[in-house]
C-alpha cells in the first residue's frame, strides 16, 4: 500500500495544470485516502468509531506547484467541516488542515495523538498545519479545548486563537465540537510567506477580519514549491467524528463557492453499550403506536393519490437506477426544467447537434441561467451518451471543462443540465462574419484548451479520451476563457491500460488517419487538438470543397510549410501588428506536429501546455508593457515533426 501510494504521488507530482476544484461532495476516486479515512454518505469520515486508536487522511492527489522550481506557490482553499464527540464527558480530538509534501504519515506516529499527522518526537519536513482542536493538552500550552492554531513541524502552535469569529469588531465564538457545520478559509501566500485563517458557522458570509494571521520568512521551511494538501484526525479509545462535507480549492484568485444549503447535518451515532430504557410506560407505548399507525396511514393514501395522478397525465417517471448511485450532479425534476426553458420554447434554442436540442433557461429560484442539453430519444445510442456525459463530465473539475450542474431522466425524456456559457461555441467565433478574435486572445484560448485536454489525459485519477476534440465543442465564457463540453462520445480507462478498439466516433476533418485501425488514443485526441489550432490561427474549415475533391486544412498548411510560404496562412482578419510573424509561424508548426500521420511523432499534451504557456505569457506581458527580450525564441517548437508528405484527401 505504501509503494502504491509513494507511485502516486510520484505522478501527480508530474503534473503542471491550475488547480481549481469545487467538492460538493465526494466519491471514492477524488482523493488519496491514507489511515481510516473514507467516504460516508458522499462526506469525508476521517476516523472510524471503534473502541480503539484510528487515524485517517485525505489529500488531493495533484500537488499544488509554484511558476518555477524555485518559488514557493500560492493557493486559497474553502471547507465545510463538522466535528462530533460520541459523550461529551470523554477527551476530543479535532482534525487538521495539512499542508505536506507526502500523504504517508510518519512511521512511529501514535494514532490518537496530534491529529495524525504530527509528533513530539520528529516529523516529517515540511510540514504547516492548521489545527482546529476541540482537546486541550497542557503540555503543549493549548490556552483551553476549543481553539485554532498554526502548527510549523510541531503540535506546539506557533499562533492560536479560541475558535469564533469577527462580525465587524466584536468576536463571537464558535464550539468546534458541536457537531454543526463550519465553514473555514484558508488563504496561503507563497510570496510573502503568510497565512490567513477564517471560520464561521454555516450560512454566514465570510468574515472580513481573520482569525488567524502569521506571516514569518520561517515560513520557508516548512513548505515546498510543490506541496500536496488535505485533511488529517486521530483519536483513541474514544470515539469522535470529523467529517469533511464540501471542499473548494484554487491556487489561483478565490476558491468557487460552496453550496452550503444541502449540506447533511451529522448526528450523534449510538453508543455501541447504550441499551433501551425498561420504564417506558405503556401509555407512551401505545401513543407510539397509534401514531405511527395514523403515519403509515397518511403515507399510503398519499402514495396512492400521487400514483393516479401521475398515471392520469401519462407521466413515467423511472425510478433511481443502479448506474446512477455513484454520480453526484444533481437531479432535476422535468417540470423544473420545463419551467426554467419556457417549456422548452423553440425561442430558448441555443443550438442544434446530432445529439440534440440545447436551451437555454433561468432557475428563477437562484436567478442562474443554465443550458439544457435533450439528448435524441430515438436510439440506443441516446442513453449510452446520456450516461457517458453524467459518468465522465460529472466527476470532472476543471477550469477549463464546462460544469455539468445537473441531469434529468424521466421516462423516455433525457436532459443534461450545464452552466450557460454567454459567449457561445469557438466555432461560432472564428467563422463569424460580425465578430473576431485578436491575436492574443486566440492564444489565450489555445491555452485554455490544451490545459483542458492535458487535464483528460493526465489530470485526473483516469484517463479521459474526449474523441470529438472540435471548435464547436469548446465553449466561451463571459470571459471568453475556453471550456471542453460534449463528453458524450467519452471513454474512460486506466492510466497505462491500452484503450481497446470501439466503433469509429467523432467528425470528418478532426479524426486522427489511424482511428479506422488502431481505435481511439491520446494521440487521436492530439490529432484533433492539432486541428483546432490550425482553424484557430488560420480562421479555416477542417475541410472545404475545391472544384472535384475536398481539401483537408491539415494538407493545405502542410503544403505552404514546404514550399516556405507558412506566412500566408494566418486569419486575414488579426491585425498584422499583433505578432511577430516568427511566433504565428511556430504555433502553425504545432498544430501540424499534433497532426502528424505517426501517432508516436505527436507532443504529448504537457509539452503543448508548456510551449502555449510561455508564448502567451510572451503576450500578455508585451499588452501590460513589460520587457520581452528575455523570453527566448520558443525555438522547440520548431523540432516538433512537421515533415508529412502533402496530398489532397478526398
Amino acid at each position: 500500500m505504501l509503494i502504491l501510494f509513494l507511485i502516486i504521488y510520484l505522478y501527480a507530482s508530474l503534473s503542471s495544470a491550475s488547480v481549481d476544484v469545487l467538492f460538493n461532495s465526494f466519491t471514492s476516486n477524488q482523493l488519496i485516502f491514507t489511515g481510516d479515512a473514507t467516504i460516508d454518505s458522499s462526506t469525508i469520515k476521517l476516523t472510524k468509531n471503534v473502541n480503539n486508536f484510528s487515524l485517517g487522511r485525505a489529500f488531493y492527489p495533484y500537488p499544488i506547484i509554484g511558476s518555477n522550481n524555485s518559488t514557493i506557490p500560492s493557493f486559497s482553499t474553502s471547507f465545510v467541516f463538522s466535528i462530533l464527540p460520541q459523550r461529551k464527558t470523554t477527551p476530543e480530538f479535532g482534525l487538521a488542515f495539512v499542508i505536506s509534501t507526502s500523504a504517508i504519515p510518519p512511521g512511529d506516529l501514535l494514532a490518537g495523538q496530534y491529529f495524525g499527522i504530527l509528533s513530539t518526537k520528529h516529523s516529517v519536513a515540511p510540514i504547516l498545519v492548521v489545527e482546529f482542536d476541540t482537546g486541550q493538552n497542557p503540555e503543549l500550552d493549548d490556552n483551553n479545548d476549543n481553539h485554532v492554531g498554526i502548527d510549523l513541524n510541531s503540535p506546539i502552535s506557533v499562533v492560536k486563537h479560541e475558535a469564533g469569529f469577527y462580525d465587524g469588531d466584536e468576536f463571537k465564538p464558535v464550539k468546534l465540537s458541536s457537531g454543526k457545520n463550519i465553514q473555514a478559509w484558508i488563504e496561503f501566500d507563497g510570496k510573502e510567506l503568510g497565512i490567513n485563517v477564517t471560520i464561521a458557522p454555516v450560512g454566514t458570509s465570510k468574515p472580513l477580519k481573520p482569525l488567524l494571521s502569521y506571516y514569518d520568512g520561517v515560513i520557508a521551511k516548512y513548505v515546498s514549491p510543490s506541496m500536496l494538501v488535505g485533511f488529517s484526525a486521530g483519536k483513541t479509545i474514544w470515539n469522535e467524528t470529523q467529517r469533511i462535507l464540501a471542499w473548494s480549492l484554487a491556487d489561483k484568485g478565490a476558491p468557487r463557492q460552496i453550496n452550503t444549503s444541502d449540506l447533511p447535518i451529522i448526528l450523534p451515532e449510538s453508543s455501541p453499550s447504550s441499551s433501551s430504557s425498561s420504564s417506558i410506560s405503556s401509555g407512551l407505548i401505545v401513543g407510539i403506536a397509534i401514531i405511527c399507525v395514523a403515519a403509515l396511514l397518511f403515507i399510503s393514501l398519499s402514495g396512492l393519490y400521487w400514483f393516479k395522478l401521475r398515471k392520469k397525465r401519462g407521466d413515467k417517471s423511472d425510478e433511481v437506477e443502479g448506474w446512477e448511485i455513484d454520480y453526484w450532479p444533481h437531479r432535476f425534476s422535468y417540470e423544473e426544467l420545463a419551467r426554467a426553458t419556457n417549456q422548452f420554447s423553440d425561442d430558448e434554442i441555443l443550438g442544434r447537434g446530432g445529439s440534440g436540442k440545447v436551451f437555454k433557461g433561468l432557475i428563477q429560484a437562484n436567478n442562474i441561467f443554465i443550458a439544457v442539453k435533450s439528448i435524441n430519444r430515438d436510439s440506443k445510442q441516446g442513453l449510452r451518451e446520456f450516461m457517458s456525459e453524467i459518468s465522465t463530465i460529472g466527476r470532472l473539475q476543471h477550469k477549463n471543462v464546462v460544469p455539468l450542474r445537473g441531469w434529468c431522466k424521466e421516462g423516455q425524456e433525457m436532459l443534461l443540465v450545464y452552466d450557460y456559457m454567454p459567449n457561445g461555441s469557438l466555432y461560432s467565433w472564428i467563422f463569424s462574419n460580425s465578430k473576431t478574435l485578436s491575436w492574443h486572445r486566440r492564444l489565450m484560448i489555445l491555452t485554455d484548451i490544451a490545459e483542458g485536454l492535458n487535464y483528460l489525459h493526465h489530470g485526473w485519477l483516469q484517463l479521459v479520451l474526449h474523441r470529438d476534440i472540435k471548435s464547436s465543442n469548446i465553449l466561451l465564457d463571459s470571459d471568453l476563457c475556453a471550456k471542453l463540453g460534449d463528453f458524450g462520445l467519452a471513454k474512460l480507462y486506466i492510466h497505462g491500460q491500452a484503450p481497446t478498439p470501439t466503433r469509429l466516433v467523432g467528425t470528418i476533418g478532426y479524426m486522427a488517419p489511424e482511428l479506422v485501425k488502431a481505435g481511439p488514443t491520446m494521440g487521436s485526441d492530439i490529432f484533433s487538438f492539432g486541428v483546432v489550432v490550425l482553424e484557430v490561427v488560420c480562421g479555416r474549415k477542417p475541410t472545404e470543397m475545391h472544384s472535384e475533391y475536398a481539401l483537408a486544412l491539415v494538407d493545405w498548411v502542410r503544403k505552404l510549410h514546404r514550399d516556405g510560404r507558412l506566412s500566408e496562412a494566418p486569419d486575414l482578419r488579426i491585425a498584422r501588428e499583433e505578432y511577430e510573424v516568427a511566433d504565428m509561424e511556430r504555433v502553425l508548426e504545432l498544430g501540424l506536429a499534433c497532426c502528424d500521420d505517426v501517432p508516436e511523432l505527436r507532443p504529448d499534451m504537457k509539452e503543448v501546455v508548456t510551449l502555449l504557456m510561455n508564448l502567451k505569457t510572451k503576450y500578455t506581458s508585451e499588452l501590460q508593457g513589460v520587457d520581452c527580450s528575455d523570453f527566448g525564441d520558443f525555438s522547440t517548437i520548431s523540432n516538433l515533426s512537421v515533415t508529412s508528405d502533402y496530398g489532397p484527401r478526398t
